[in-house]
Formats: C-alpha cells, structure tokens, sequence
C-alpha cells in the first residue's frame, strides 16, 4: 500500500485517463506519474533523503501534489503547512518536524523564508511573486529532472505529518505511514461511493487532512479526476463546477452557504453534473439543509465526521438522513471505522445518554510526534478517544454536543483557545482573557474573546485585531470582543468556560 506503488498501479491502468485538471491545464495518469517521479530526482537533488521530511506549504496547486508524491518516491515524509500561518507559527512547525527542504508558493514566499529556520527553500511559480525569492524553481527543477527510478519502500514507512490544533494551544504532529493514508483514501471512497468516473474539486486547502487523505487521494487512486481550484471563492466555485462539468465535491457548510449569499445570478449556474454535495467540520441544522437542498436543485448532501488523528475517518450521514437527523454525524462508523460512545465509567452508552466518542480503525495514527504523554492521553489501547462528546438517540445516531478538548472549529478550520489567549496576554491593555467559541449558523462557530481590560485602558475588536497583525494567523482572530470587570473562575482559579459558553450562547 506504498502510496507511490499505488500510483503507479493507477497510471498503467488508467494512463490515458484525466488525473489532475488546474486552471485549463490537464494530466493524464501517465503524465502525472511521470511528473511525480522528475520531482522525486529534483528534490532528491536538492537535498531530501529517505526518512527526512519535506515541508510544502502552497495553495490548491500541481505542485503540491508533484511534490507530496515526489517525497513518497524518494522515501521522505510529506508535511503539509498551512499557506494562511504567519511566520512565527511557520518557524514552529519547520522546527518541530525537523524539515531541511521546502516547497513554498511564491505569493506567500516571503511569510514563509522569514522563518528562522535551517531549511532549504524551493519556490513554486517564482514567476508570480512581487520580489525575486532567493531560492530555486521548483517547477525549473522538475522539468530539467529525469524520471525517479528507485523502488517503493514498504507500506509501514512514514508518509505524512499532519499539524492540528491541540489543547496545549501548540499544533501536534500526527504520523501517519503510507497504510493508514491508503485505508483512508479506500474507506473513504467506499463510503460516499465515489466513483471512476469522478470529477472531484478540491476547493478547501489541500493541507487538509479531508481534502487530502479523503477527497484527493481518495480520487486518484481510485483512477478519477481530481479538479483544483487554486483558493476557495465562492463564484469561482460555482464557474469550476459548470465549465468542468464536476461531480462532487468538499467543503465546510460556509463553503455551500456562501454562494448563496455572495453570488446574485447564482441561479444562472449549471451545477447538474454534481451527484455528490459533501460537508465536513460541522453539522447542519435541518432548515439550512433544506434550503441548501432547493437552492442546489439536490439532495445528495452527505456529512462526515472525522480527525486527522483518524486518517480522518469516522462517521458519515447520508442523504436520507440530512433532514430527519439533521445535526447527527451518523449512526455508527463508516466503512472500516468501528465507533462507540463511552460513559466515563468506561460503560458504553444507551439511548438517551451522553458519552465520550471512541474510535477505532486500521487509519489510526502511529502517534504524535515527539509526544508520547499526549499519545497516551489519546490512545485507549486500539480505540481513538476523541474528545467530543456525543449523545445518542433512540435510533442509535450520535450527535456531537460538546468537546472536551478546547478547540473552536470556525469555517473547517481549528483553532486553539489557548493558543489566541497566548497572544493576546501579550496585549499591554489586557489583564485577563479567555477565548471560547460561539455557535455561528454559517461558520459552524465563531471566535469570540472575552477580555478583562487593565484599568483606565480602553479596548475595541479593531483595535485588538490589529494589534495581532502577524503574531497568529488570521482565521484565529476573534470575531467578537467581550469586555469584563472579571472573569468566572473555580475555586481553585480555573476560568470556567462552560458559563462563559452558556452566557453568550
């Protein structure tokens, strides 16, 4: 199940066949894998050896794929970096994952090698970029490569590090090995279906665990074609869908929901080849989704639920059950997932209960890099423990009503609470501040920031919005500012967010 085996099983198969369409350029399977393998010889040039890891931090492009499988051939380790971080959160993941070579778009480029990190920069599109990068074409490189001629390593080998938001407020590294990728690319194909003659769009950023375990590896293995839109807009989604005559595709309810409100001859838009409206990181409630269903002119909506730290894979709701059990993730786990809801004394829940949801499958992560503590914390010997807490009905559908670990999830992206505290503790007005996440019908929810204000200071949200310039990434700033005299604590001083949570609800 070496994923670069496996890609070359599909282009002998499938060779004539589309692979990758972007911007009006197409590959077929022949060439994609040969444009795969010259980039495993041009990074392998440039430095990267079996076992290192290569960072790539671009948008919805070729490169980023012709690099992820160029890593896999060479035998190195795929880091997929978030193109919407500022420097310091870029320097932190380089740094932790040890990478020494990295693929970068030009128009982010200077974010990115300001990082004071011992890498190696290789600049995708340097053409683009408003200042000459001091680094090589990767794209030059590739096409000046001869074909990588090396075999695939076995399928237990590392594949891929993937970042996600944690409790601590500083992303962990999950690992994942060439299998656990390939079973969740199967699982998730098996649960849609999804189908050879697929057209895929792949709008939501590609450093997504779901957008590139589920829905583009899941589409190129299965020999259909993936369509890539450079960066999520709403018309030009809706353009890609009719001029490509696309099938299915993937995105947070915003994604769905914003064309709606931001597109005015929406209605004029051809979307009948789409079979398949698929959503992740939240839920919708039952009158959006019928909404979505007219405007859309379908009712093939599913829902997954799912973590990087599962593949991810985890539970699915069909189009059936969209409106009659709206805000469910589904009633067990999808294909290849077992899933249970466990009281916290270890007794598994009965309708009507409320739990902590488990998760088992072959796509679990070996781990956390460098973090066995949290691993441990994690782990429940084969089972995954999510941290949401889900409540069953009497239908045996799980629905999430809370999570344990303090992450918001705003518009499909994660971010850790402690991690926007952290920085705005460095503001010289602030003296207290706890971040918590309010229920948002378009984002799933939003970042609110309640803050205690240092005497005699005023504060206000542009002003503290400005103030994080480039400190945290911008979908982590809040999107409301609470003032407080004080905030609610425990007896031992723990801020005691549920209240907060229950009184701006």
């Amino acid at each position: 199940m070496h994923l670069s085996a496996l890609l070359d099983g599909v282009a002998r198969s499938s060779g004539p066949e589309e692979a990758v369409i972007y911007r009006g350029q197409r590959w077929n399977y022949r060439e994609f894998a040969d444009a795969a393998r010259r980039a495993a010889t041009a990074l392998s040039e440039a430095g990267l050896r079996p076992g290192d890891r290569l960072a790539v931090m671009t948008y919805n492009t070729p490169a980023f794929l012709f690099a992820a499988f160029g890593a896999w051939y060479v035998g190195a380790t795929l880091v997929p970096v978030n193109h919407k971080l500022q420097t310091p959160e870029v320097a932190y993941q380089l740094r932790h994952c040890g990478a020494r070579l990295a693929v970068v778009d030009a128009e982010i480029g200077d974010r990115a090698t300001a990082a004071d990190a011992d890498v190696r920069w290789l600049v995708s599109h340097p053409d683009t970029a408003p200042d000459a990068l001091p680094a090589d074409s990767f794209e030059a490189l590739v096409a000046g490569a001869r074909p990588w001629a090396g075999e695939p390593g076995p399928d237990g080998d590392i594949a891929q590090i993937l970042y996600t938001s944690g409790t601590s407020g500083r992303p962990k590294g999950c690992v994942h090995t060439h299998r656990t990728i390939a079973l969740t690319a199967a699982y998730t194909a098996a649960t849609v279906p999804l189908r050879r003659d697929e057209r895929f769009l792949i709008c939501m950023p590609v450093w997504h665990a779901s957008p590139l375990n589920n829905w583009a590896l899941g589409t190129l293995l299965l020999g259909a074609t993936v369509v890539l839109q450079r960066e999520y807009e709403p018309r030009v989604m809706l353009e890609t869908i009719q001029r490509e005559r696309v099938t299915a595709m993937f995105g947070a309810p915003i994604a769905l929901i914003a064309p709606l409100q931001t597109v005015p001859d929406f209605a004029d838009f051809d979307l009948s080849s789409v079979r398949a409206w698929i959503y992740g990181a939240g839920p919708l409630d039952a009158d959006t989704a019928r909404r979505l269903m007219k405007a859309y002119g379908s009712e093939n909506f599913h829902q997954v639920y799912g973590m990087s730290e599962m593949g991810p894979v985890g539970a699915s709701l069909s189009p059936a059950e969209q409106v009659e059990k709206a805000g469910a993730i589904g009633r067990g786990g999808m294909p290849g997932v077992d899933l249970r809801v466990v009281r916290p004394d270890g007794v598994d829940a009965e309708a009507g209960q409320t739990g902590e949801i488990w998760l088992r499958s072959d796509t679990r992560m070996v781990g956390y890099l460098g973090d066995d503590a949290a691993t441990a914390e994690v782990f429940a010997g084969d089972w995954y423990r999510t941290g949401d807490l889900g409540r069953i009905d009497e239908d045996g559908f799980v629905t999430v009503v809370d999570r344990m670990k303090d992450v918001i999830i705003t518009g499909g992206e994660n971010v850790a609470s402690q991690e926007v505290e952290g920085a705005l503790r460095g503001h010289p007005d602030i003296l207290d501040v706890a971040v918590i996440g309010r229920p948002h019908e378009q984002w799933g929810e939003t970042v609110v920031a309640v803050v205690v204000p240092r005497e005699g200071t005023r504060l206000d949200l542009d002003g503290v919005r400005e103030w994080l310039g480039t400190r945290i990434a911008r979908y982590k700033f809040p999107r409301e500012l609470v003032l407080r005299d004080e905030l609610p604590r425990t007896a031992s001083g723990k801020i005691t967010k549920h209240v907060l949570r229950a009184e701006l609800a």
